[in-house]
């Protein structure tokens, strides 16, 4: 057993409201754990999660002869056709006599659990009708799955799901806002949204009044539970931006007076740039290697607004890098396009110094030979980009992905594929994907540099990995071939010019 406060014995018959009259009739007064069965599907149907929007699925679905733990099971499949129906499902569940806080045998979840959860993966505001429906009912926000020892509130910040976040807590404020989860260390919901990098949710937490000085038992506030940016690649420039706000929006919530003071939060931000290079033996304008790879002459040293902690920017030698010195529109340093890249310091070596006679007299660093085979390495990476351009490249690693193509991102956002190549943010291969709502970072540009044109907060980049092909014809930005034209990459800063 925990020692998260347990829901009072009489919680589990919650009287409804007088004021709500509910057209479903509840046949027993105490909550019970429904066995676990499989999804209902249809005969002969083609995919193997059931979808509401279906007729043959949606027969079953209103069909009395479907039972509890049937529906359960479709509520379990973590897809946005089924979360996009929560409110639906769960409507019907109760239809059928389920008490408001009965399990589901196999999650140990509740109708108010599922809820939560499907506020991120499906439609929020269908998460807020059931929730509400939930409450007036008398679900149990304090109830726990056994098997995670989560309540509701866990789950919202988990999920980061605002909206619900504010009903829950409008339900049962105070008396859960600060419990605390035994598989999150025995952190709070401030805790679990903070390591997740849930700002909505921590920014909603602390509006009402969540505690941002209570420690887990590791003896971490929320603040020091936030990922390091430093720990997290160049291609989570995103990721890392996030990180840095959510750590200040924290410590600047922490009272002075508490256990924990803000100074004595880690902070790297505030190191002199000279004084981290001096430590190093290094100084501005020496000869670097990035990654003991690529050479260049250092040019800054210090706090940058993209992340937190101590960066390096480096003139590359060769049009390598990912800039010109800038990024987000803040210049750093000056230096031609495409040689300035910012790193860790702990990326970066001073170069080995080297004279004219010693580079004729070791044969293992022939400059000659070096030059072929990056001029090499800068054909094959011309004929790349050309390639990444075209609709054929899109079949790379057997995704067999088109532009125009509808797409899942993450297995949660519906959208479709707007474009596919390398980036100037991060290395590697990239879909951008236009979002059908406004649930992304942009409207197609990073940085200044456009890869394609949609509605502010539609727009969304993610490595192939995390993209997925479903069915569906293309859009209708596609031509009559389903060819669709591709956006020229262009930038903020070449246009304006």
């Amino acid at each position: 057993m925990t020692r998260e406060d347990l829901p009072d014995s009489a919680s589990e018959d919650t009287q409804r409201p007088l004021e709500f009259q509910s057209p479903i009739v509840e046949k027993r007064r105490r909550p019970v754990v429904h066995p676990s069965a499989p999804a209902p599907l249809p005969k002969d149907y083609s995919f193997t999660f059931f979808d509401p929007n279906d007729p043959a699925c949606k027969e079953i679905l209103y069909d009395p002869q479907t039972s509890v733990p049937q529906l359960f099971a479709i509520i379990r499949q973590w897809v946005p056709q089924v979360q996009h129906k929560i409110d639906i499902i769960g409507s019907e569940i109760l239809k059928r006599g389920c008490h408001v806080n009965d399990r589901d045998g196999l999650t140990d979840m509740t109708l108010l659990h599922y809820a939560c959860k499907a506020g991120a993966h499906g439609d929020p505001a269908a998460a807020v009708r059931l929730s509400n429906q939930l409450l007036l009912l008398g679900a149990d926000i304090t109830l726990r799955s056994r098997w995670t020892n989560m309540n509701a509130l866990h789950y919202a910040a988990y999920f980061d799901v605002p909206e619900l976040l504010r009903i829950l807590l409008k339900a049962s404020k105070p008396k859960v806002l600060n419990s605390t989860c035994s598989d999150f260390s025995h952190g709070t919901a401030l805790h679990i949204a903070a390591s997740n990098l849930c700002l909505g949710a921590v920014k909603c937490l602390l509006e009402h009044g969540a505690n941002p000085s209570v420690r887990n038992s590791k003896g971490q506030a929320p603040a020091e539970v936030v990922p390091d940016p430093m720990d997290m690649g160049l291609d989570k420039a995103e990721s890392a931006m996030i990180a840095k706000e959510l750590k200040q929006i924290l410590q600047d919530a922490v009272p002075l007076t508490c256990n924990l003071p803000k100074i004595t939060l880690p902070n790297y931000d505030n190191i002199p740039g000279n004084l981290m290079l001096a430590s190093l033996g290094l100084r501005l304008g020496d000869r670097v290697l990035v990654d003991t790879e690529k050479a260049g002459t250092l040019r800054f040293c210090g706090a940058t607004e993209f992340a937190s902690g101590q960066w390096v920017g480096v003139e590359l030698d060769d049009p390598d890098g990912k800039n010109d010195g800038s990024v987000g529109g803040i210049h750093y340093f000056i230096c031609p396009p495409k040689h300035g890249i910012f790193a860790p310091v702990s990326k970066i070596t001073k170069a080995p110094d080297q004279t004219p006679s010693s580079v004729t007299s070791t044969p293992r660093t022939p400059r000659m030979d070096f030059s072929r085979v990056t001029g090499k390495a800068k054909k094959d990476k011309k004929a790349s980009q050309k390639k990444s351009l075209s609709v054929g490249s899109l079949d790379k690693e057997g995704m067999n992905i088109d532009l125009g193509d509808q797409v899942l991102v993450a297995g949660q956002k519906h959208g479709a594929v707007r474009f596919y190549g390398k980036t100037d943010f991060a290395p590697g291969y990239w879909f951008g994907i236009e979002l059908e709502k406004p649930t992304g970072k942009h409207d197609g540009s990073v940085f200044g540099v456009r890869y394609f044109t949609c509605s502010p907060k539609h727009g969304v980049f993610a490595p192939p990995s995390r993209v997925q092909r479903i069915g569906g014809s293309k859009d209708p930005q596609t031509d009559g071939n389903g060819v669709k034209k591709v956006h020229q990459v262009t930038s903020s800063r070449s246009a304006k010019a």
